[in-house]
């Protein structure tokens, strides 16, 4: 007995086969719920059967599958993700052990008339699974023929009995079927729902599940994991060679450097190009302006200039002045139109000049008596 943990096999699913037939004159056909590859750890390679399974299995017997209609009560078994891109699905959830209510069977007719509205022109297949692809199955698809084709119940269940190899356990299903009225197929033209397309590719569903999903988001150091083979170049780390050399290198002249060190001067560039690749590196990589292989002069300090004001501004800043008295600047008492004069009436005075602050100093109001107790400072004072 398999468990009913969330990646458990349903119980008794592996007494079932797989897939039935094509009932007679309808477009149904009856299977047990297919299992996403995450539940084939679990199963042998013949008890595997997974949605791509079930197409090709349809598929040699020349059998196309349209559209699936899922009654199991939960989403653990597969998704659309899981189907193939060929298919559509539509989820109505049947709880089991009880007589679907006349809503889960309306749901069902609508779900089935909307398909064969739009397949007229095509011979594809209707797949109707639960658990087992056996009681609730069986009953709506009976309970289809019985209430739209109005086929007589023991013909119904006879003939999903032998399509799907399997006979209707429940005897409330069959019960019901035989002497149950018949269900009301009002508003049965009106679809809920529309059907969700699948989202696999038979590309993807090939190649194995853990390469599949592990080689683009979680990487090995390098590419030297297990999905080497299939790894990119850009996924590298770092900027070492995955391989080993088939050569040693060749230390001759620089611009003979083996491929692998032309490549890493562009990215890992040695001290100021005193490496192996000092030959063949580019001037403007340097990154200190005196170097020898420079053609850039040593460091001087800027010769000290001075500022000459202009003598004749243009346009003029003041007007021209009386005859008789000497043109100055305004502001610039000593300096004439030519330059400084100096003379008896016009002493020379020193510019005022606020004393440069010292954050350093000692507040005005400071009671630290200035004396021989402070420690003197020598410029020459080595330290300790």
């Amino acid at each position: 007995m398999h468990s009913k943990g969330k990646n458990g096999i349903p119980d008794r699913w592996t007494d079932y086969t797989s897939v039935g037939k094509r009932i007679p004159g309808t477009r149904f056909i009856a299977f047990k719920v297919p299992l996403k590859q995450s539940f084939r750890c679990r199963l042998t390679q013949s008890e595997a059967f997974e949605p791509f399974d079930l197409v090709h299995m349809l598929e040699k017997e020349g059998q196309e599958l349209g559209l699936i209609i899922d009654l199991t009560f939960t989403r653990r078994y597969y998704t659309v993700e899981d189907l193939p891109d060929t298919l559509y699905h539509l989820k109505i959830f049947t709880a089991g052990h009880e007589v679907p209510n006349n809503a889960t069977i309306l749901s069902f007719k609508k779900a089935v008339r909307h398909f064969l509205h739009d397949n007229e022109n095509n011979d594809k297949l209707i797949g109707v699974h639960c658990t087992h692809g056996l009681n609730r199955t069986g009953y709506l698809i009976c309970r289809y023929l019985i209430d739209v084709d109005g086929m007589k119940p023991q013909k119904a269940i006879s003939l999903f009995n032998a399509s799907r190899g399997h006979s209707i356990e429940r005897q409330n299903y069959l019960d019901d079927l035989r002497n149950g009225p018949k269900r009301s197929n009002v508003g049965m033209e009106k679809p809920d729902q529309e059907p969700s397309q699948g989202l696999a590719n038979e590309t993807r569903h090939e190649a194995p599940h853990h390469r599949r999903e592990q080689h683009n988001h979680d990487p090995p150091l390098n590419g030297r994991g297990s999905h080497q083979g299939h790894r990119n170049p850009q996924h590298q780390f770092f900027n070492v060679a995955v391989e080993e050399p088939n050569q040693e290198p060749f230390w001759g002249p620089a611009n003979e450097a083996p491929h692998h060190r032309r490549e890493q001067h562009n990215h890992d560039p040695p001290y100021n190009g005193r490496g192996s690749d000092q030959g063949h590196w580019n001037p403007q990589h340097q990154f200190f302006p005196f170097q020898p292989r420079n053609n850039m002069t040593s460091f001087r300090a800027p010769e000290p200039q001075s500022f000459h004001p202009p003598l004749f501004p243009h346009p003029p800043l003041f007007p021209h002045p009386p005859p008789g008295v000497r043109p100055t600047r305004p502001g610039f008492p000593n300096q004439s139109v030519r330059g400084f004069y100096f003379s008896s009436s016009a002493p020379y005075q020193s510019p005022h000049r606020e004393p440069r602050h010292n954050p350093h100093a000692p507040p005005d109001s400071s009671t630290r008596p200035p004396g021989p107790h402070r420690k003197p400072r020598h410029k020459d004072r080595t330290p300790r």
